[in-house]
């Protein structure tokens, strides 16, 4: 269960996040929808331990763990995992190497041994059909000269992989067409399940479409103004973000 009560949060010295306070529970997938500058990304930034923001009050907690005394790696071990809206490239580093050196990373977090080589490879062909990635995509260096649903594909082949116990997922629909969409979806729904949450979020109704949520949040000017049902997001798609917009935290 992820925890966060009363957090405020400012960078370079401009408060981003006021007072915000939401729970997500074991099993469960809430979904954050917003309008731009409301502060989304940001709370999924400081949840995963970026460090360049400044936490001025409030707590995280994932399983009852104090996060804000973690470090971006701890909280990794610990089973929180970030879709990122914008992948990031790494040339020189081959696909394999740093999927096999993330598993082997949490395994030995749990006290594990590494997994052997055959089943590794076993597991990520396996992943990698399910999302429609192909052999070529797994030779080349982490996500360069991908297009932004074959990044999109590769962070869900991630988590597939990780198994996290938590998961943000940062606006993963930007950029996606209908079909990478829908593949991406597919990926996260086979890892629902009742010890796993997960937070969606996105500016856009035809993400959940796709990803049904069990609680939609509105958050505004840096914390949440309303929360419902899915229908809440079909009302925000029908009338836009007008009545939250103004005052928006950045």
């Amino acid at each position: 269960m992820l925890e966060i009560e009363n957090l405020h949060v400012s960078i370079a010295g401009k408060k981003i996040l006021n007072g915000l306070t939401l729970t997500v529970e074991d099993g469960q997938v809430a979904a954050i929808m917003g309008p731009n500058g409301s502060g989304k990304s940001t709370l999924s930034y400081v949840v995963a331990g970026r460090a360049d923001y400044e936490v001025e009050q409030g707590s995280i907690r994932l399983d009852g763990i104090d996060l804000l005394r973690k470090s971006a790696a701890e909280r990794a071990a610990l089973g929180l995992f970030l879709v990122f809206q914008y992948p990031l490239e790494i040339p020189g580093v081959a696909t394999m190497t740093f999927l096999k050196a993330a598993i082997n990373a949490q395994r030995r977090a749990r006290g594990e041994s590494d997994l052997p080589i055959p089943d590794f490879m076993k597991q990520v062909r396996a992943a990698a059909q399910k999302l429609d990635i192909s052999q070529d995509m797994l030779k080349r260096p982490v996500n360069v000269g991908f297009s932004g649903g074959e990044k999109k594909r590769m962070e869900i082949l991630q988590m597939a992989l990780l198994e996290p116990r938590f998961a943000i997922l940062d606006e993963m629909d930007s950029g996606l067409d209908i079909d990478a969409l829908k593949t991406c979806a597919e990926g996260v729904n086979a890892l629902r399940g009742k010890d796993r949450g997960l937070l969606v979020i996105t500016h856009y109704q035809r993400l959940l479409d796709f990803i049904s949520p069990d609680i939609v949040h509105v958050m505004s000017r840096g914390k949440i103004v309303k929360s419902g049902g899915p229908e809440l997001a079909l009302a925000l798609e029908a009338s836009g973000y007008a009545e939250y917009a103004e005052g928006a935290a950045a």
